[in-house]
């Protein structure tokens, strides 16, 4: 009996291994199809089922313009061989100035298995074991690679027809083969074909046109059709960048869900093909004309003088920012130093000013460089990476202990160097506006947003022009007090005064630490941040101790350089174990994890949608966070109408959240953006207001049953 019962189980259907796969984007799953078993000659069929979510696609065997067919590599027994995939009839997916060609909701791509009577079945369960490795691009306005590894085992001794109705529905989406004649002629830039035998009932109305070989005709090209008679005729332009000259062109026509393919014999000579390159010309221009269009339209016709005035505009505003408060102040001290001296003052206030003009536009260049080898980057991307907001805690701890007076500068550098930075102050001053831009990184003000969204699309000059306007702004208000006369009269004269403000400074700085050390718990957890804190003590007691004289500092140096040493080791484990992206710890009860194509979800449901892009380094954001978002007057307001509340966590790098931020025209967090139904996105200010979200959500009738949410923390 128990031999009977695992002799029918494995007759079921598919015994054992994994045969599906979930991702957020699509459901794959390998079927099989054997009807009259697994004899030679028998229909034996298996496949890939792709089940796409609303608005995702992949392609057919000629992707069109962009993308990337499905790829399947099937590892079977002996005695079996897989042939081609059957491919159903594809449809055209316009994006933007591109023309691609394949599939959405669900797919079937069946494949025929030849059983020879080599085959033997495996000696425990009497079944034919199936291994499949696929590869699959799922695009909407991004793409994003999927792959997944299958296996399942087809009974040898009965027949499988589980999922003959999805074969049979695969099958029938086939092109049906035509059986008479077709051409394809060269006439000069483009293709002329003629395809005859197509059924009576199609005749005089216009079919869509598949070629089979890509990278043939220029896809997203216009082109013509007619009918002469019975026979159909189009003519097609070729593609400048063809690199292929094929002696018959596989085609497939489609009017509705029917189609037919034919093989066109190639007529006359090809014109001169382009080298085969990585990336096909024809999409390189494509995409940058995709991106041009998104940025115009994402900027509401932003132009290059407009985006010049708002990164001068942000970068004044980006003084009044938190981040930067703890360097003026420092400043202040400085331009007291000169208050009698309007020549040092003035050279003073150049340094500065050079500082931060120089340091954004080489932030800039880095910016721009990155994203010109593929890397998807924005504003404030350095505190994507652990190691650096650990270094820039250090940066800060250092800084305080040197405002507080535990330790001068001078004191640890050469003599020489220490009478050249004596003879030239204007280093200092170039350094400290180096400083500035270094902490005002994670702030973003009013204009800033959209003035550096619209740089990452422009050519380099021009972009590493806007860096330059953003940190023009920034540097006027000190560059201009430093020139007039009247501002250093309302100055007190030095005195004791100076030393109690600046130790009084170094608490903002030690505050900015805790502020970094919270940033680093987000983005590793709570040891690495314990780790961090490990390292600023024995740090602080490293630069303690080089104060000190004889033997003792050797020794207490010594216990401070090995503590530090270990510190740093265990910091750099700690980072280097960094939790999974998008781990966002979320209330559910209110805010919810953003995903790709879950706004799209949540809009087709008939939900409003309200998007917070943020950062844990981001302190405008944190602002934005405490003042607004957990305000409970707008959480009423948000319950009340039903929005769906999605937060994009940008805390560390993330290029399906770096990608959505392009789409709307941004390079950087905060970003705060509302969908409705029945408007277009609206983009609210970088630094939000309760007033100014309320009046958003004014025009959203209210919900009949609202759930009123808790503040999330």
């Amino acid at each position: 009996m128990l031999l009977f019962l695992l002799w029918g189980g494995a007759a079921s259907a598919q015994l054992g291994g994994k045969s599906v796969v979930v991702t957020e984007r699509t459901r794959a799953e390998l079927l099989a199809h054997a009807p009259e078993g697994l004899e030679p000659g028998k229909p034996v069929w298996v496949g890939l089922q792709l089940t796409h979510q609303p608005e995702w696609h992949s392609y057919w065997k000629n992707p069109g313009d962009s993308g990337l067919p499905t790829k399947l590599e099937w590892k079977l027994p002996a005695g079996v061989l897989a042939g081609e995939i059957a491919w159903p009839m594809p449809r055209k997916f316009p994006i933007g100035t591109l023309i691609n060609y394949g599939y959405e909701h669900t797919v079937l791509l069946p494949v025929p298995l030849n059983i020879s009577s080599d085959f033997k079945p495996s000696l425990l369960g009497g079944a034919l074991e199936v291994k499949l490795k696929a590869q699959w691009l799922v695009c909407r306005k991004e793409c994003i690679p999927e792959e997944g590894e299958f296996s399942l085992a087809i009974p040898a001794k009965s027949a499988v027809a589980l999922n003959g109705p999805a074969f049979q529905a695969s099958f029938a989406a086939q092109p049906k083969p035509l059986a008479d004649i077709a051409t394809a002629t060269i006439d000069g830039a483009s293709l002329r074909l003629r395809v005859s035998g197509l059924p009576a009932g199609v005749r005089d109305k216009p079919l869509e046109f598949f070629p089979e070989t890509p990278e043939v005709i220029e896809t997203s090209a216009k082109w013509s059709q007619a009918w002469d008679g019975q026979v159909w005729t189009a003519q097609v332009p070729l593609s400048p960048y063809r690199s292929v000259s094929p002696a018959v062109m596989p085609i497939a026509l489609t009017q509705g869900n029917k189609g037919w393919s034919i093989d066109a014999g190639v007529q006359g000579l090809w014109p001169s093909t382009t080298a085969p390159v990585a990336v096909s010309p024809a999409l390189q221009e494509a995409l940058r004309k995709n991106v041009t269009a998104a940025a115009a339209e994402s900027g509401a016709g932003l132009t290059f003088m407009a985006a010049l005035l708002g990164a001068l505009l942000g970068g004044l505003i980006l003084n009044l920012m938190p981040c930067v408060f703890p360097v003026l102040a420092i400043k202040v001290l400085g331009f007291t130093q000169h208050a009698s001296h309007p020549q040092a003052r003035r050279l003073d206030g150049v340094a500065y000013s050079a500082g931060v003009v120089a340091s954004f536009m080489a932030l800039g260049l880095l910016v721009v460089a990155l994203r010109g080898a593929g890397q998807q980057l924005g504003w404030g991307f350095q505190l994507q990476m652990p190691g650096v907001v650990a270094a820039l805690a250090v940066l800060f701890t250092l800084v305080g202990l040197n405002l507080a007076g535990v330790f001068e500068v001078r004191q640890f550098i050469p003599s020489r160097l220490a009478s050249l930075q004596s003879s030239y102050p204007v280093v200092n001053a170039f350094l400290s506006g180096v400083l500035a831009v270094v902490v005002a990184s994670p702030c973003t003000a009013p204009f800033m947003g959209a003035a550096l969204g619209f740089a990452v699309g422009l050519p380099a000059a021009q972009a590493l022009l806007i860096f330059a306007a953003l940190g023009t702004g920034m540097a006027l208000p000190y560059l201009v007090a430093s020139w007039v006369p009247a501002f250093a009269q309302l100055l007190p004269r030095p005195g004791v005064w100076m030393v109690i403000l600046r130790q009084l400074m170094a608490f903002p700085m030690f505050a900015a630490v805790v502020w970094v050390l919270w940033v680093l718990g987000q983005q590793c957890g709570i040891d690495a941040a314990s780790a961090l804190l490990v390292v600023l003590i024995s740090t602080s007691m490293l630069v303690w101790s080089l104060g000190l004289r004889g033997f003792t500092r050797v020794i207490v140096g010594v216990i401070a350089v090995a503590w530090t040493t270990g510190a740093v080791w265990l910091l750099a484990d700690q980072i280097n174990t960094v939790r999974p992206q998008n781990a966002v710890v979320v209330n559910e009860d209110t805010w919810q994890p953003w995903v790709p194509g879950r706004v799209q979800q949540l809009m087709a449901s008939g939900r409003p949608v309200f998007v917070d892009f943020t950062a844990a380094w981001c302190v405008t954001c944190q602002y934005n966070k405490k003042t607004v978002l957990q305000n409970p007057e707008v959480l009423a307001d948000f319950a009340a109408r039903n929005v769906a509340l999605l937060r994009a966590d940008w805390t560390l790098r993330d290029p399906a959240i770096t990608a959505a931020l392009g789409e709307l025209g941004r390079s950087g967090v905060p970003l705060y953006v509302f969908y409705t139904s029945n408007a277009p996105a609206l983009v609210l200010s970088e630094i939000l207001s309760a007033s100014e979200l309320r009046a958003a959500l004014s025009d959203v009738p209210l919900a009949l049953s609202p759930k009123v949410p808790r503040a999330s923390h």
